[in-house]
């Protein structure tokens, strides 16, 4: 559906087990940190402030990762991020983990627009059109 996004990162220590291997849960972190900045790529933020108080935000009702192959202690990873699908209120965006020409792991979110009030409560809502100009549009692709 759409140019694909590259983020690259470098494994820190911290995600590692003993053997020097990134433990599975880092697998999503590094899925929604690609997420943001493909997001910020296009001047749009996760979580944004409306002018009425409300608050714009993107909660997750989905999320997989398969696993092909380990990644370590300092490996330079590329995650490529894709929208896979938009809906009118949701987005599903499509990921793949490489270490070089090697696919580590390939993943999914699907998150849904909401709306928050001061108290919390939250309703989903469609996406704004802003939003889809802004996500549809390839400039800020690396």
């Amino acid at each position: 559906m759409s140019t694909a996004f590259v983020h690259h990162r470098q494994v820190t220590f911290a995600e590692t087990d003993m053997a020097g291997i990134v433990h599975f849960s880092n697998f999503y972190r590094y899925m929604e940190e690609a997420e943001h900045a493909f997001l910020r790529s296009r001047g749009l933020r996760i979580k944004e402030d409306l002018p009425d108080g409300r608050v714009l935000g993107w909660p997750r009702v989905r999320g997989t990762c398969s696993f092909e192959s380990p990644a370590f202690y300092e490996d330079r990873l590329e995650i490529e991020v894709r929208i896979d699908r938009r809906g009118v209120k949701s987005l599903t965006l499509g990921f793949v983990i490489r270490r070089g020409n090697r696919q580590l792991a390939t993943g999914e979110l699907k998150t849904v627009c909401c709306r928050f009030d001061a108290q919390g409560k939250f309703e989903s809502v469609e996406i704004p059109p802003e939003w889809i100009a802004k996500l549809e549009s390839p400039e800020g692709c690396e």
